[in-house]
């Protein structure tokens, strides 16, 4: 099993490249960081620093989306930094959330997603794509490889994950939900024709590391990680919106928890004590997270490994940034490898 790193790309970026170099350090081989134009700084500026500052680390994007940037762009944003370090990143991408709406945007369609999943990789490795009705090819671009993951929950976009993606992002570490996720994209790639076990999967939630499992430690813990289930229900609402709540097509196992949701305020976003993430019980958080001392970390990811998952990326939003790394340095990577 591989392990990445996921940051937030605040200022001072020194910061973001600082922790990227302690990743390696520890033994983690990708580096990620969301991208939001408004809410943080820009993330490919920031990749050639950390490309720059490391040895073996691959970055890429958790995630970008197909309507911030012309796909040329990106394609040509990864190709250049592929060209300058050596094929060291891989495109995450999806709908778009916080990108998108905070520019008053709405996500981009799946069909949309889907075409700008090939058009991209094939920009970036060099090949013919069509853009807008136009034939365009990036002619400077020699043995160049850009592996395209992609983010999704519902039923429609884990078919297209399986059907066309290199890799799947799903940001949640409930045992449960992983394994039915995990299965639809697989089978969906079987049906499209797609060796299944070629796409990588990567489960990507916050994970903060206590000294023991004392109420208290893991209270501050929960407190800490109680964000990211209100950053997933985001797509959730979505699903339940499309769906309705009690649908065979989406587990209750992921749309019940929301049903106290009243809105969401990005400015928080991704952040410890988020306001508008109250409504996140205490069992969602132990369930797409991973809480508590080094053996329970060992115990979920063993669990989630024997699904299939090729990658856990560490959501390092919280007050044990630094420590978390080091722990899983120090206990996880290593019974992991």
């Amino acid at each position: 099993m591989d392990f990445g790193l996921v940051l937030q790309t605040d200022p001072p970026a020194s910061d973001v490249v600082a922790l990227m170099q302690r990743a390696e350090r520890n033994g983690f081989t990708h580096g990620w960081t969301f991208d939001s134009a408004v809410l943080w700084q820009e993330p490919f500026v920031i990749y050639s620093r950390i490309l720059d500052s490391t040895e073996r680390l691959t970055v890429g994007t958790m995630v970008t989306n197909p309507g911030t940037r012309t796909w040329e762009v990106t394609a040509s944003t990864f190709a250049t930094l592929n060209s300058m370090y050596g094929n060291r990143t891989v495109c995450g991408i999806g709908r778009g959330d916080s990108a998108m709406r905070v520019a008053g945007r709405k996500p981009n369609s799946l069909a949309r997603l889907g075409e700008a999943i090939e058009v991209i990789r094939d920009l970036a490795e060099g090949r013919e794509a069509v853009v807008d009705g136009t034939p365009l090819r990036l002619p400077w671009v020699e043995d160049g490889r850009l592996p395209v993951w992609m983010a999704a929950y519902g039923p429609k976009a884990l078919a297209l994950a399986g059907e066309k993606a290199d890799g799947f992002i799903l940001q949640l570490a409930d045992v449960y939900l992983t394994e039915w996720m995990v299965k639809a994209v697989r089978e969906a790639a079987e049906k499209a024709g797609r060796d299944p076990d070629a796409v990588t999967v990567c489960v990507a939630a916050p994970a903060y590391v206590t000294a023991d499992d004392s109420p208290e430690a893991l209270a501050h813990a929960r407190e800490q990680c109680r964000w990211f289930g209100g950053m997933v229900g985001n797509h959730v609402a979505d699903l339940v919106g499309r769906y309705g709540t009690h649908s065979s097509l989406v587990p209750e196992e992921l749309t019940a928890y929301i049903a106290q949701r009243q809105g969401y305020d990005y400015s928080h976003h991704g952040r410890a004590g988020n306001p508008d993430t109250a409504f996140v019980p205490d069992e969602i958080v132990d369930r797409f997270c991973l809480i508590g001392p080094p053996e329970a970390h060992l115990a979920k990811l063993s669990e989630l490994r024997d699904l299939g998952v090729d990658q856990f990326a560490v959501y390092d939003m919280h007050d044990a940034r630094e420590s978390t790394v080091d722990a899983y340095g120090e206990h996880i990577i290593p019974a992991l490898r």
